[in-house]
């Protein structure tokens, strides 16, 4: 039995609480984003941004989980199994469905940039329903997917922002697989010092669950120009009267 000291209390509440207005304010930025995205008929039937819509929802059901899951193991509130495996499935669930999408984000980036004249063939609407099917069934098998895709060099100028946009969704891609070596890091030192296990879940929590969650709105929320005018523009409930799409 672990006996905590006041100050132990006082760490344990500090970072409660820095871990939620972390994810109050992630969750607000991503209920933003989904809300431009519903208001323009041109975001829900272009391929690049329906995709990112469903990272999006994605990663704001995972971040509420977890806060729920967070506030429910703060003070200590007991729930039923049954709820706890629901819970549990929906979000290894959609931990799977979010590198998967990245992945086929980053390959419909690769057919904008490489293959121009056949995007609008490929990334038609109807295709990136489909997508979002396959998506959500390789999600659903509980086995470690090993997704890359190799790029070659892209030329300069037109191509630069596209490549730094791929890096991007490596980056983020890289998080989230990193994320599943976690349980065994933290399981090892478990068994060596609890004080460094808990010090090292929290950092992984924030670095590797809580980051890869939040690199979509700065990805395609705030780089993309398009969509950051619409989000300007609602944000500041119509006063931006620049025009967008």
């Amino acid at each position: 039995m672990i006996i905590l000291t006041g100050d132990d209390l006082w760490y344990i509440h500090v970072r409660f609480t820095i871990l939620q207005v972390l994810l109050v304010f992630f969750i607000s930025t991503n209920l933003l984003l989904i809300i431009t995205f519903f208001k323009k008929e041109y975001f829900y039937t272009t391929a690049r941004y329906i995709l990112f819509a469903v990272a999006l929802l994605s990663d704001s059901f995972i971040l509420f989980l977890s806060n729920i899951q967070l506030i429910l193991l703060h003070f200590r509130f007991p729930i039923q199994v049954w709820l706890c495996i629901i819970i549990s499935v929906v979000v290894i669930l959609y931990l799977t469905v979010t590198p998967v999408t990245l992945t086929v984000m980053t390959l419909e980036r690769y057919v904008a940039i490489c293959m121009p004249l056949r995007h609008g063939e490929l990334c038609t609407t109807r295709n990136t329903m489909h997508f979002i099917l396959i998506i959500h069934g390789l999600s659903s098998v509980p086995c470690i997917l090993i997704l890359s895709t190799i790029f070659h060099y892209f030329r300069a100028g037109l191509y630069q922002k596209g490549l730094r946009t791929v890096l991007l969704h490596g980056f983020q891609l890289l998080l989230c697989l990193i994320q599943m070596w976690c349980p065994l890091i933290e399981s090892s030192l478990l068994q060596i010092n609890v004080s460094l296990y808990v010090i090292v879940r929290y950092i992984n929590f924030i670095l590797f669950y809580l980051a890869p969650r939040c690199l979509s709105p700065l990805i395609y929320g705030l780089r993309d120009e398009v969509f950051f005018r619409a989000l300007k523009h609602y944000a500041s409930f119509g006063l931006h009267k620049r025009d967008i799409i």
